[in-house]
């Protein structure tokens, strides 16, 4: 069940200029994502969902249009304000794992509570629920390179969630990963968001993953072309990809989202 409109587009553009004049990377996007709602961006390279997503979380401003991310306008908010909106309300997750080769696991989840200022109590509280949460708790003292694609992924995730929360960006968060260890990055995303009530944005060429969202958009040259509801965010089908500590981890969402 979705709640309230925690991430909203209004007529959203964004205009480079090239070597052969403006490209026009997003176009009059409108867009509103609520709680507990999973919404897949798709579309081939160079249609625009890096730079859609970029703007949705405020790592970059638009030519024209505004964003608003849990009731504020993006707009009004100077550098440090939006600094803090984006630790409180917004985890990315990226494609190539973003993680730093010389810290652990958990050094890795708890970057960004170091950089928020967080107590080194609560820091690690929070570490440990998140690498739990998403299936690593025996994996928190290694480093990336002693991880598999998908458990730095996996990380990736933790790191996102630490702070809590509400909305999600993912770009390509299974792109570099083969389908059976993409599946289950897959089901913990979806179990997330179902979970916790988040609110996620994912780019993606996954189509199980685009099966599994509640709505779809298609952008062609930055425009939003087709939008669909494919899978209404269901479970995976029997038989499909996975592995077991994803789905442990979901279970676990699920019964401490219940337990509030």
């Amino acid at each position: 069940m979705t709640g309230d409109i925690l991430l909203r587009a209004e007529r959203l553009s964004r205009t480079f200029l090239g070597p052969a004049g403006e490209v026009h990377a997003c176009v009059d996007v409108d867009l509103t994502l609520r709680a507990g709602e999973l919404l897949v961006v798709r579309g081939a390279s160079g249609a625009g969902k890096t730079t859609l997503l970029n703007l949705l979380g405020g790592l970059d401003t638009p030519t024209a249009g505004r964003v608003e991310l849990a009731g504020h306008d993006l707009a009004d908010l100077g550098e440090t304000a939006l600094a803090e909106l984006r630790h409180r309300e917004l985890g990315i997750v990226f494609q190539s794992f973003g993680l730093l080769p010389v810290l652990t696991a958990a050094e890795n989840v708890e970057v960004p509570l170091r950089i928020a200022g967080t107590d080194p109590r609560e820091r690690a509280e929070r570490v440990a629920a998140a690498l739990a949460d998403v299936g690593l708790a025996d994996h928190a003292g290694q480093r990336p390179d002693e991880l598999s694609g998908g458990q730095q992924q996996r990380v990736g995730v933790a790191r996102a969630i630490v702070s809590g929360p509400r909305v999600l960006i993912a770009d390509e968060p299974t792109g570099q990963l083969d389908s059976r260890t993409a599946a289950s990055v897959m089901d913990l995303l979806v179990g997330l968001v179902h979970a916790r009530g988040l609110a996620a944005v994912v780019a993606t060429h996954d189509p199980l993953l685009v099966a599994r969202a509640d709505r779809v958009i298609e952008l062609h040259d930055g425009r939003v072309t087709t939008a669909d509801q494919p899978g209404g965010g269901s479970p995976a089908p029997a038989g499909a990809p996975g592995d077991g500590p994803s789905t442990r981890a979901e279970a676990r969402l699920r019964r401490r989202a219940a337990a509030g």
